[in-house]
């Protein structure tokens, strides 16, 4: 935020005020966009969600996104810590999604933006642009006790959305509860690894196709499978070597280089590694079990 703001805690600003991000990005802080005039849709990690006026965004720290706003759009960005709103909450910022939506009923409107739409009738909308016009107020002075009264004011707006809001919420939070916040995330980023085992892989490649920052995804491999990328990757190319060794006639080589391995080489030595045996001695143990099942279901 210290780039683009003049103070580190908090921030807002309106249309025109610095150039805007046209490319999907990240940020270690918390974002709220709002659509006043025009506008059109929004990429928040995986989704993509519309975003005209009468539209809220709001944007957890690290969630790739990106919110387009064509010529002639009226907007404003609200930008703040999260120790500025919530000093309480000794939460890392990559651990936020493990939060439940009951301890803080806020954060809900960050953690499942990617899941639904924040959008606001007439009455509404003209009370948060008063909000943002005193937000906007305080901050330029950032007299004394103005900090405070951002922090109320920051507050009414998310729990005016959270009310406005509130079935689709809990519905959310109660589909999450169960499963793990970033299931959704770490599934885009095997269908990715499956689909490209054969390619070169590099956790910046899988983070961009899975809208993700590369810190993120990093976190979220090593506290979900207890693996860095280039271990999963690894792991699952052995897993596809070994089904091509059993279900084809396929050279060593040539299955190496459909699993991602270049060097064949390479390939035998790692699969000895997890497996104990070569792939040629795989092979043909598995070769010699499936002849053992055949023989023993024929003399049935």
């Amino acid at each position: 935020m210290q780039e683009r703001a003049n103070h580190l805690d908090f921030d807002i600003r309106f249309e025109g005020a610095r150039d805007v991000l046209a490319r999907p990005h990240r940020h270690e802080y918390f974002q709220i966009q709002v659509s006043i005039h025009g506008g059109s849709q929004q990429v928040i990690g995986g989704a993509v969600r519309p975003f005209t006026a009468g539209h809220l965004s709001f944007v957890l720290p690290y969630r790739v996104h990106v919110v387009p706003h064509p010529p002639g759009a009226r907007y404003a960005i609200v930008n703040f810590d999260q120790g500025f709103l919530w000093p309480e909450l000794a939460v890392e910022a990559l651990d936020l999604e493990e939060v439940p939506a009951a301890r803080q009923p806020e954060l809900a409107l960050f953690l499942f933006q990617e899941y639904m739409d924040f959008h606001f009738g007439d009455a509404d909308f003209a009370r948060i642009l008063g909000w943002l016009d005193e937000l906007a107020a305080l901050n330029r002075g950032r007299r004394f006790g103005a900090v405070g009264a951002i922090r109320g004011i920051l507050l009414q707006l998310m729990a005016l959305a959270c009310r406005r809001h509130e079935a689709p919420l809990l519905a959310q939070a109660a589909l999450q509860s169960g499963r793990s916040a970033g299931h959704d995330a770490l599934q885009r980023v095997m269908r990715y690894v499956r689909e490209h085992l054969a390619e070169e892989m590099s956790l910046n490649d899988a983070a961009a196709a899975a809208m993700l920052s590369p810190n993120y995804l990093a976190h979220l491999l090593k506290k979900q499978t207890q693996r860095t990328f280039t271990e999963l990757v690894t792991e699952r190319r052995l897993e596809r070597a070994k089904e091509l060794l059993v279900t084809s006639n396929a050279r060593i080589g040539d299955i190496a280089r459909q699993c991602g391995f270049g060097d064949a080489v390479y390939f035998s030595r790692r699969f000895r590694l997890q497996s104990g045996v070569t792939p040629r001695q795989f092979r043909s143990q598995a070769d010699a079990g499936l002849a053992t099942a055949t023989q023993a279901l024929s003399s049935r």
